[in-house]
């Protein structure tokens, strides 16, 4: 090995580990225990990767089979050393993994940070600092690594305090798997002491599936015992297993430092036989906006890991679940284009769904749905697009803001809104918008708040392709108030209907002169009876694009047609009564514009000419003025 591949190559951290850290050992300070949980936790991951690739490969085991995590420590140089005999890293892998946070939404997680350490230090937990905890007790990490498969002159050792670079060089003679070295700050150096390390790793660890070793107590004691059960926590029976050990065991796989909000475990037996172990966290993952986004349930088989993120066992809407299913129908050397088209996995997807919508039922029961709902809410949404199977269930569990409240919070569940539509009342009211107040205050709703009618507000970027998809709830048609005519049904009574016919007629030639002057903009003018106190509003045909949804499409990317809207007048106000006798063609042209202006800005429109429209309203004043 040439010199210069041995000599250390120093390199900046990325600028979001430098946050990171920082915002580690400041918010973290008073869990500081919690860095040897993410260490063999992480140990715990390398041992279970190298066993599933070695199915395939047993060359990798080089001979040691015997996975194992040993935990060192000394008082005099106040060190503690995690070591594994695992997977291992490659020079590459080191960089990646270490100096580097490659994931998506990286960007918005810093954005969500608020300078509160307390606050902050729980947003950490939807990040998932793991190896980054070290620096919690540590001012100097040393990393010692080599991959399995690779020469033992490839190995890499890794060192920084944790400042904004680190080294890097090879090391001559390593072994498979990974050694951290923490060099302990004075105020950490209680963790050089077996009694304290035995003890965290009771309370955080005992749950790990392989064996984790320290050295022996005593004066002439030597060698190293099992300080865990190291058994598999989701093949015990349930009634021996405690709150505390099943939060620590979600800590362990999610890498969360908060306990989860819910959880289901259940173990069937029969033809197909699997266990199953899920968990709802507190909050939100930090990537849980992305579709694509990794899955937080890991597969084993016959206690084996398989894999992690496994997206074949749930749906993209039920992302947010952390957790594990362990089977012993299916193969070790199962791969995921395999499981794609795999029976089994498809009965266990089906089953796992159903437990986990029971388990947000059992929420929803309870005071705490607020929480939830606010939480994945509009993930939980996408449910009714991607689960057909599971559409009315999920249904049940919707919340959403509605007029009977006007609150922003989404608290009104859809049977809540069904109890208290009107005796005559055959559907279920809907407006779709930007965000909550410009559903609000849209003036599609002005009849229905004369008429004593609930509508739901719905604000979210999904909810256009929820109500579209959901269709109806309890043989109540969902329908979208600026969508079509108007159509109250039994509601609206006779005398209504006959007064509208006779405006109709009445305002025909204004119709016909405003659809002829904005024939470029309108596919129809008409009179309506859904306004009360403004003057006009844009609606869309029945079967057509909304234009919430069109400019959601557009901002995607998406290269959409624009349908025109209609344009729908009140006869009852002013400016429309004013319009109807205006002889000036220019003025009627400047009133007819901003009408559609003003109606387009209402549903959170943008316009085309802004400082159109700034002149056409001087130019009203400055009419007004004469």
């Amino acid at each position: 090995m040439s010199s210069a591949a041995t000599q250390p190559e120093t390199l900046g951290f990325q600028t979001e580990i430098t946050q990171l850290l920082d915002l580690m050992i400041h918010s973290l300070y008073s869990n500081k225990e919690i860095f040897l949980r993410e260490l063999i936790s992480n140990a715990s991951d390398a041992a279970d990767k190298l066993r599933f690739e070695s199915i395939t490969d047993d060359s990798l085991l080089e001979g040691d089979a015997e996975l194992k995590i040993t935990v060192d420590f000394d008082e005099k140089k106040k060190t503690v050393t995690i070591r594994d005999n695992g997977i291992g890293m490659s020079r590459q892998e080191v960089i990646d993994h270490i100096g580097t946070i490659a994931k998506s939404g990286t960007a918005d997680f810093f954005k969500s940070l608020t300078g509160d350490n307390q606050k902050d230090a729980q947003l950490i937990g939807q990040f998932g600092v793991g190896f980054y905890s070290s620096f919690i007790v540590a001012d100097k990490v040393t990393l010692t690594t080599r991959r399995a498969g690779l020469k033992a002159e490839e190995g890499v050792r890794w060192e920084s305090d944790g400042k904004g670079e680190y080294t890097i060089e090879a090391v001559e003679k390593a072994e498979r798997g990974t050694e951290i070295v923490l060099h302990l700050r004075k105020e950490a150096k209680e963790f050089a002491n077996g009694y304290r390390l035995r003890n965290i790793i009771h309370t955080y660890s005992d749950h790990i599936t392989l064996p984790v070793l320290l050295p022996q107590e005593g004066e002439e004691a030597e060698g190293y015992e099992t300080v865990n059960s190291a058994t598999a926590l989701w093949a015990r029976d349930k009634k021996d297993i405690s709150d505390e050990e099943y939060n620590e065991f979600y800590k362990h796989i999610s890498h969360d430092f908060e306990p989860p909000m819910a959880r289901v475990h259940s173990k069937v037996e029969g033809k197909l036989e699997y266990t199953s172990l899920f968990y709802i966290p507190q909050r939100a993952p930090f990537d849980m906006w992305e579709r694509d986004s990794r899955r937080g349930v890991k597969l084993y088989v016959k206690r084996v890991f398989i894999m992690d993120d496994a997206e074949q066992l749930l749906p993209p809407y039920l992302r947010f679940i952390r957790g594990i299913v362990d089977t012993n129908d299916l193969p070790l050397n199962i791969s995921r284009e395999i499981l794609q088209h795999n029976q089994s996995i498809d009965k266990i997807k089906s089953a796992s769904i159903k437990k986990i919508l029971g388990m947000i039922e059992g929420l929803a029961k309870k005071d705490n749905y607020a929480e939830f709902w606010t939480q994945f809410g509009r993930v939980l949404k996408e449910g009714v697009i991607d689960d057909a199977a599971n559409k009315e269930r999920i249904a049940k569990l919707l919340r959403f803001s509605t007029t009977h409240e006007n609150l922003e919070e989404q608290t009104v569940s859809l049977q809540d809104y069904v109890s208290r539509m009107q005796e005559k009342q055959d559907k279920i009211y809907y407006v779709v918008a930007d965000n909550f107040n410009t559903a609000k205050s849209s003036p599609h709703l002005e009849v229905f708040r004369d008429k004593g009618i609930e509508v739901l507000l719905l604000s979210d970027q999904i909810d256009e392709w929820l109500a579209s998809h959901l269709e109806e709830f309890d043989g109540k048609r969902l329908q979208s108030v600026s969508k079509g005519a108007l159509d109250l049904g039994e509601i609206e009574d006779s005398e209504d209907k006959e007064k509208a016919e006779a405006v109709n007629e009445e305002l025909a030639g204004l119709v016909t002169r405003m659809k002829e002057l904005l024939e470029d903009l309108v596919k129809d003018v008409r009179i309506t009876s859904r306004l009360s106190t403004s003057p006009a509003c844009l609606v869309s045909e029945e079967h057509e694009m909304g234009a919430h949804m069109e400019r959601l499409m557009k901002a995607a990317g998406q290269d959409i047609r624009t349908s025109k809207p209609i344009l729908e007048i009140n006869p009852k106000h002013p400016i429309v009564q004013r319009l109807d006798s205006e002889q000036d063609e220019d003025l009627f042209a400047d009133w007819s514009r901003i009408l559609f202006d003003q109606a387009l800005l209402s549903e959170g429109g943008k316009l085309e000419d802004p400082a159109g429209f700034v002149h056409r309203l001087n130019e009203m004043f400055l009419s007004m003025t004469k």
